[in-house]
């Protein structure tokens, strides 16, 4: 009943309204409001009112276009970067070392003997040409070289270069129909280049090097690649160096650790790599104290010896510091320590933490970006490199229907071999040149919102001394091999301090440049410097829109009802029916009238109106009974409608 009379008292005061027209809400605004502007239009004479109403109307163009700018900066998402300095115990970063030769030449030589081979035949005809012809009988497998063979350019005329078969007429094939024979050249007078080829040799190109040795070397590399992702992975964990071989001594701070402390992961680039502290499985260690003594202190043994000769061309060791249960991305991130030297580390942290949406597109774990991390397999955190790497594989797997060996492989899928997927040189190098394909990569990946960035400061010295060479190595050479002779050499002996230099830690943190409060500030200072107004003035003005909106309401519903009224009106041609006509259950259907033909004795009223037709009466009611209204209550308690 209540919700009832609620209902019915909104009704009228819908129909009551504001009570104002138009043009009376608008003088009572003007002549009541706060603002000063409108006030003066009302109370000033005509000349004065002109006057006001212009310039009324200009400062409020001018307090819009100041809001909009200030709208305009506030939805532009800017950022101030604030740097702080912090003083407390940390977490030892997690340290990733491996050799720089990915493999024990001794171990993949039987894989490596006939592209080995190639390899020697290929530089004895760049480096001395003319005494070439001397091998010429030695049998060589040129398998691997019709899909990707090494040529020369003669550029003598820029106009129509000369492309020369390295291997002149001792080699014949489909695919080098279209190279010229029987020259001969050398790597002073020609460029070598790689050839690369599809559909069957019908569509190639060129990959052009300012260098024999950066050419030979990129063609080895792709060559070995294709031979080591046709080898199951655990054989390729036992050609590679074992953290015992690689390992000889390990130190942090006053505790003594081994390779059992480092946990292995197989690079494609390096082989076998040992991480430290990576957080895995146990807490991250902290360290205590600051300086050389309270870091970690290893002792590498390279074996330089036994490196792949044409795979690897640096000897050292590349290590990398980074983040506990992250991937690390050592080829592109990590740095060298020479063999045959003592390389100390110092360390600092920066913390990077940025604001995430609608601020930037970084990403918080990852979950928003619309490609598999194909790292996840490690068990790791997101990072942009792993996702640019994933979604190249993507793009490789797309386009070339295989994956590359550099790359962890989607689940279902294979990797790129001569054998199987003959175009994929000239696939793989198309999609690593097209600028597109990575600019489309870097759109799609975002950053990580959170960061850890470690900042270092590298000494090195030589090590061991000349004086101090002879017991060191005897005694690592006793410990290694339990032998009396001294099988080490300064060529494969690698020490490695890493350290932090002091325990304060800068947080670079990103905050909004322009909060809400900013916004609401300028927008109250714009308005009460060119108006004379404030919030309450606003309250003023969005109150007359709503008197507006309610005035308009009423008149149309006025004017909807004056129309239903019109219709209902101009369904009756004659005068309004009565009551017996529109109750048609009060007629008696069944009483037939008499039908009067008029003729010339129509009786004794010819020129006057038919008598009534009789009719069923009415039915004679005994009482009449009213229900009384509803009572409809007004604004005020007193009236009533």
């Amino acid at each position: 009943m209540h919700v009832k009379k609620y209902l019915l008292k909104c009704l009228h005061r819908l129909q009551k309204g504001p009570g104002y027209t138009y043009k009376e809400l608008l003088v009572w605004y003007c002549d009541n409001t706060n603002t000063h502007g409108p006030k003066r239009i009302i109370c000033e004479g005509p000349k004065k009112k002109a006057m006001w109403f212009v310039i009324t109307l200009l400062f409020a163009a001018i307090v819009c276009w100041q809001w909009g700018v200030f709208i305009r900066t506030y939805l532009s998402w800017e950022v101030s970067v604030s740097l702080s300095i912090g003083f407390k115990t940390m977490d030892f970063p997690a340290v990733t070392i491996c050799n720089a030769s990915p493999f024990r030449y001794s171990k993949v030589k039987h894989l490596l003997k006939d592209l080995d081979e190639l390899m020697e035949a290929v530089l004895e005809r760049i480096l001395a040409p003319e005494l070439s012809h001397i091998n010429a009988t030695r049998a060589l497998n040129f398998t691997i070289w019709n899909h990707t063979p090494l040529v020369f350019i003669d550029e003598q005329n820029p106009h129509q270069p000369v492309v020369l078969d390295l291997f002149g007429d001792n080699h014949n094939d489909s695919a080098s129909s279209s190279l010229a024979p029987g020259r001969s050249c050398s790597a002073h007078a020609c460029k070598v280049a790689m050839r690369l080829c599809s559909r069957g040799g019908t569509l190639c190109t060129f990959r052009n090097f300012s260098s024999a040795t950066q050419a030979v070397t990129e063609w080895y590399t792709l060559q070995a690649t294709n031979i080591f992702s046709q080898v199951p992975r655990r054989e390729l964990l036992t050609m590679g160096y074992s953290g015992e071989q690689l390992i000889l001594a390990c130190l942090f701070g006053a505790e003594p650790c081994s390779y059992r402390n480092f946990t292995p992961i197989f690079h494609p680039d390096y082989g076998n790599c040992y991480i430290f502290n990576w957080g895995m499985t146990e807490k991250a260690l902290l360290s205590s104290n600051p300086g050389a003594e309270f870091g970690l202190k290893l002792i590498l043994d390279m074996g330089q010896e036994d490196y792949v000769p044409f795979l690897t061309s640096t000897a050292g060791t590349r290590l990398m510091l980074h983040e506990q249960r992250s991937y690390p991305f050592i080829k592109d991130e990590g740095i060298y320590a020479m063999s045959g030297t003592e390389t100390s580390i110092g360390v600092m942290v920066d913390r990077l933490q940025r604001k995430g949406e609608p601020y930037s597109q970084c990403t918080v774990n990852g979950s928003d970006v619309p490609i598999r991390n194909l790292y996840s397999y490690y068990n790791t955190t997101y990072s942009i490199q792993a996702c640019i790497r994933s979604c190249f594989q993507d793009h490789m797997i797309t386009k070339c229907s295989c994956g590359h060996y550099l790359y962890p492989l989607p689940r279902g899928e294979k990797y790129c071999s001569n054998r199987e997927f003959p175009d994929w040189a000239y696939c793989y190098s198309a999609l690593r040149m097209s600028l597109a394909q990575r600019e489309s990569c870097i759109d799609v990946c975002k950053e990580s919102c959170n960061d850890t960035q470690y900042k270092m400061t590298i000494s090195m010295a030589d090590w061991p001394s000349e004086a101090s060479e002879d017991w060191i190595f005897h005694v690592l050479s006793q410990e290694r091999d339990q032998s009396t002779n001294i099988t080490l050499s300064r060529k494969g002996i690698v020490k490695l301090n890493i350290y932090f230099q002091e325990f304060n830690y800068r947080t670079i943190e990103e905050s909004a440049a322009n909060n809400i409060v900013w916004l609401l500030s300028n927008l109250g200072g714009q308005f009460g410097f060119w108006m004379g107004g404030s919030v309450l003035c606003l309250i003023e003005f969005g109150e007359i829109i709503i008197d507006f909106v309610w005035i308009t309401v009423i008149k149309l519903v006025a004017l909807a009802k004056s129309l239903r009224q019109r219709r209902a009106q101009a369904r009756y041609a004659g005068p309004p029916p009565t009551v017996a006509e529109l109750v048609e259950a009060h007629t008696n259907f069944s009483f037939q009238p008499d039908v009067v033909t008029p003729g010339p004795s129509a009786g004794p009223y010819p020129d006057e109106q038919l008598p009534p037709i009789p009719g069923t009466p009415p039915p004679n009611y005994d009482s009449l009974r009213l229900q009384p209204l509803d009572v409809i209550e007004s604004d005020t308690e007193g009236d009533a409608v």
